[in-house]
């Protein structure tokens, strides 16, 4: 990775304090950014990093401390000025209209005009000449709704070059990507280095840092922790920054004894997605599916749930044979799934704790038509405790927790329900370090009380550390199951991509 010790700064934080009601955000925070330098910002939720970007990004004002940018002292009160000044944020959540097109995001507010009429001719073509800056093939005509997530994600680079932007600030910029679009990403983001732009980037996927950041900055519960090159950290060190105490393992897996079968799945079928998937679990078991992006994963857990129909296939739980035509059925028969969106299809954003943790118990807590309020908070607050979730009081809005603690408030509803199988769909995505080995640790703590977990995740390491057994698939067809001593990244890569070693022979055994 090139140096970027003899570039010049081009960002300087000083002292940065912010204050917020009974919390101190930020403590006399320095902070350096130099020109041509990709630049991690990393640290768990609640750490500073998005408090520290929207003082810098002009959302708020700092309490103490000086900003520095390209040798000025600047205090930006709003957005637009920071990106008059040559600041630009990329959120996770696209800034666009997406029933306008590439050419319309890029100059929002900043229109070439001719006269009293827009220079439709011109905004055509400086818009082609940023995205062939960036080697992007995208006609700037096509709306941008159009698009998917990668492309629109580019075009907000290219908006960011039209207002000559000498930084840039990158959040959780992988969040919704596939690995062919994170790979894209990675290649703009080095261009856009070798253009002398300067980039900060956040993201939980600490993997990414070290292979994209020259320098990786650490805060830790508000306070600046270190600022070292990349070559001279490894991912033990990070984290020992990062969460101030010393991890036995990234992934603290435990192996349980395996009982009795509690799911098996056989012929399942659906539509051109699913083709003929046989597998089953124990208790005491984890069982990992891995598989490239579109391999059909998420599908199966939601037919195995019931939430997507099939076209044929058997479930068995517990040796008997069941019907799982809906969610509610799944849930009767012991079966619950924690999706890979929580926040659209784990959680009631607009209710609170209490609510979300009770929903799907509420009928075991009624009296005649009314809810029994008492045994409702008594429930709640069982597993506010059991599984740590760190919240004020049980009526605080689940919309306002991280992301760990959501979560923890959607494993909570299910363990409320007493399931046999946890169906557990990207478990630790948009989660930090920390929050992870918690998440880890309740899925032991699950299945040495008997219970058993079919775990799809698109981090091979977070498979490998976690299961006991892992499942492939490859274009909706399972192409082998690997025990845990035989697995490594190179075996199950060859299973999902379908290359190297015959994907007729399973390794392993189906369970």
């Amino acid at each position: 990775m090139q140096s970027t010790t003899q570039h010049p700064v081009v960002l300087e934080m000083h002292g940065i304090t912010k204050y917020f009601p009974g919390v101190v955000a930020l403590k006399n925070v320095d902070f350096e950014v130099r020109r041509g330098e990709i630049h991690a910002l990393v640290g768990e939720n609640g750490a500073g990093k998005s408090t520290l970007m929207k003082i810098l990004a002009g959302v708020y004002q700092a309490d103490a401390g000086e900003v520095l940018f390209k040798g000025e002292h600047v205090a930006f009160h709003t957005p637009k000025q920071a990106q008059l000044a040559g600041i630009t944020t990329i959120h996770q959540e696209l800034n666009q209209i997406p029933l306008l097109s590439v050419m319309e995001n890029i100059f929002l507010g900043s229109e070439i005009m001719r006269g009293p009429l827009i220079n439709w001719a011109e905004m055509h073509r400086q818009s082609k000449a940023l995205l062939q800056r960036l080697h992007l093939d995208i006609d700037p005509r096509v709306m941008v709704g159009t698009l998917g997530v990668g492309q629109q994600q580019m075009v907000e680079v290219a908006k960011a070059l039209h207002h000559r932007s000498d930084l840039i600030i990158m959040d959780e910029p992988t969040a919704a990507l596939s690995l062919r679009e994170i790979e894209d990403l990675f290649t703009i983001i080095r261009k856009l280095k070798e253009q002398n732009v300067a980039v900060v980037y956040i993201s939980h996927h600490l993997d990414e840092a070290f292979r994209l950041c020259d320098r990786i900055t650490v805060l830790r519960d508000g306070l600046h922790i270190a600022t070292t090159e990349t070559s001279d950290l490894d991912m033990d060190g990070l984290i020992r920054l990062m969460v101030g105490r010393t991890l036995d393992e990234q992934f603290p897996k435990d192996v349980a004894p395996r009982g009795r079968e509690l799911l098996r799945v056989e012929g399942l079928t659906q539509g051109d997605r699913l083709h003929d998937i046989s597998f089953s679990v124990h208790a005491g078991e984890v069982l990992g599916i891995a598989g490239l992006v579109g391999a059909g994963r998420t599908e199966l857990l939601r037919a195995v749930f019931g939430a997507d129909p099939i076209d044929k296939g058997d479930v068995y739980v517990e040796g008997k044979k069941v019907t799982i035509r809906s969610p509610r059925d799944a849930i009767q028969h012991g079966v619950v799934l924690m999706p890979e969106d929580r926040k659209q299809q784990g959680l009631v954003l607009g209710l609170s704790c209490r609510e979300n943790i009770t929903l799907a118990v509420l009928k075991n807590l009624t009296r005649g038509v009314l809810i029994d309020r008492n045994r409702e908070r008594e429930v709640a607050n069982e597993y506010v405790e059991s599984i740590a979730i760190k919240v004020a009081n049980l009526e605080h809005l689940v919309t306002n927790l991280s992301g760990g603690n959501q979560q923890k408030v959607v494993l909570s509803k299910w363990m409320a329900t007493q399931p046999l199988v946890l169906l557990f769909d990207e478990p630790t995505r948009g989660i930090d370090v920390g929050a992870k080995v918690e998440i880890y640790r309740l899925i032991n703590r699950f299945v040495r009380q008997g219970g058993a977990v079919i775990m799809v995740s698109s981090e091979l390491p977070e498979v490998l550390g976690m299961s006991d057994r892992i499942m492939v698939i490859r274009e909706g067809h399972v192409t082998g199951f690997v025990n845990r001593e035989e697995a490594n990244q190179e075996i199950l890569m060859e299973y999902a991509t379908g290359t190297g070693r015959s994907v007729l022979t399973p390794v392993g055994d189906q369970g």
